[in-house]
């Protein structure tokens, strides 16, 4: 199923496209590659998800973060590349949670992300290689992700 049919499948509505918060690009495309900047979790009503984890909010309200990331960062890919049924696989994912020093469980916040992304692309070719790590982030969104996606040829 093409990634555009399980978004509907699924019940998903993507949140508005975020306009850049600096002098960067929201995506490249280099080669076969769609590079995606990092986006923070933009609710439906255009504001931002934010908070720290361990502290203002639970590991699982940013776990709901993460997935408004990748909700996000859907939005943004077809508002500014196109359709998303040109992408073949999530290649490379780079989560940041902001987070108090004690809290240890980046990799659980960064799973909502992940999880939607296997949903939308599939098991194969919805997840890749992948970091996750705590840290503060500009404006106090909970969670930032960036990413890098293969493309069909």
């Amino acid at each position: 199923m093409k990634p555009s049919e399980k978004i509907k499948e699924l019940g998903l509505i993507l949140p508005p496209a975020p306009p850049p918060a600096g002098l960067y690009k929201p995506i490249l495309v280099v080669e076969n590659f769609l590079y995606v900047s990092g986006q923070g979790p933009m609710l439906k009503d255009g504001s931002l998800y934010t908070g720290r984890v361990g502290e203002t909010l639970t590991l699982e309200q940013g776990k709901e973060a993460a997935r408004h990331v990748a909700l996000t960062m859907l939005a943004t890919i077809t508002t500014h590349f196109g359709s998303l049924d040109r992408i073949k696989r999530l290649v490379k994912t780079l989560g940041m949670v902001n987070c108090t020093p004690e809290f240890g469980d980046q990799p659980l916040v960064i799973n909502g992300y992940s999880e939607l992304m296997s949903d939308v692309f599939g098991p194969e070719n919805g997840v890749g290689v992948r970091s996750a790590v705590g840290m503060m982030l500009p404006g106090q969104v909970a969670v930032e992700i960036e990413a890098m996606f293969e493309l069909h040829k």
